[in-house]
């Protein structure tokens, strides 16, 4: 469903989109834009978001290797 919006847009931006906007409209063109823009966006957040995850990774090697040990060591006790 389309709606109309009113959304003040920069000089620069307009003249960029009408030398890029080929043979559609211009509105195609920004809702194309604005499409890459916040699939872009989407993927930085995802990518912040594996860094924080991986970031804690060091601790949880480490808390790993300690459990790998304390349970060699039990099993050796059976």
């Amino acid at each position: 469903m389309r709606q109309a919006k009113s959304f003040t847009i920069s000089d620069d931006v307009l003249i960029e989109i009408a030398n890029t906007k080929g043979a559609v409209s211009t509105s195609e063109r920004v809702n194309e834009l604005l499409k890459k823009a916040l699939e872009l966006e989407r993927r930085e957040r995802l990518e912040q978001e594996t860094a924080e995850f991986f970031a804690n990774d060091v601790e949880d090697s480490r808390e790993r290797a300690a459990y790998r040990k304390a349970s060699k060591a039990v099993l050796s006790r059976g």
